[in-house]
């Protein structure tokens, strides 16, 4: 084994291919783009994955987000910056980040009930879903 960092695009592209297919289904669904950067910003902070900061605070800037509010996506909790939609958003993609057994998934759950349909809720679940596959790959390799 070298020094080097495994080339994954190499040794399993057709599972790269299938992620990027889960992308692009994930694209299809109604969640505001804005909501998606920041839901990816928010696992990749806790993941402490650099590359895809970069990439998902990078692409929320290009879809009109600032600087300010993505500055504090990491203290949500303590800052008046988000909605309240994006406040549930935020404390499920945490729930589903840490895996902590300690929360109640509960009144997480009743809180994206408020803002969000059903449909809705599948997306942005898979979303968190897919964002944490990409950060452990990313993190594996840089």
């Amino acid at each position: 084994m070298t020094d080097q960092f495994f080339d994954y695009t190499q040794s399993v592209p057709e599972m790269l291919a299938q992620m990027a297919k889960v992308n692009t289904e994930l694209s299809t669904y109604d969640l505001p783009t804005k909501l998606k950067h920041l839901v990816e910003l928010r696992a990749s902070q806790i993941n402490k994955c650099a590359y895809c900061i970069k990439l998902h605070t990078s692409a929320a800037r290009q879809d009109g987000e600032t600087d300010a509010r993505l500055d504090r996506v990491i203290v949500w909790r303590l800052v008046d910056d988000f909605t309240a939609a994006e406040k549930a958003a935020f404390a499920w993609t945490e729930a589903l980040t840490t895996l902590d057994e300690q929360i109640d998934l509960q009144p997480i759950r009743e809180a994206l009930q408020e803002y969000f349909t059903l449909e809705q809720i599948g997306a942005l679940t898979g979303l968190i879903a897919q964002i944490n596959l990409w950060n452990r790959i990313q993190r594996s390799v840089h």
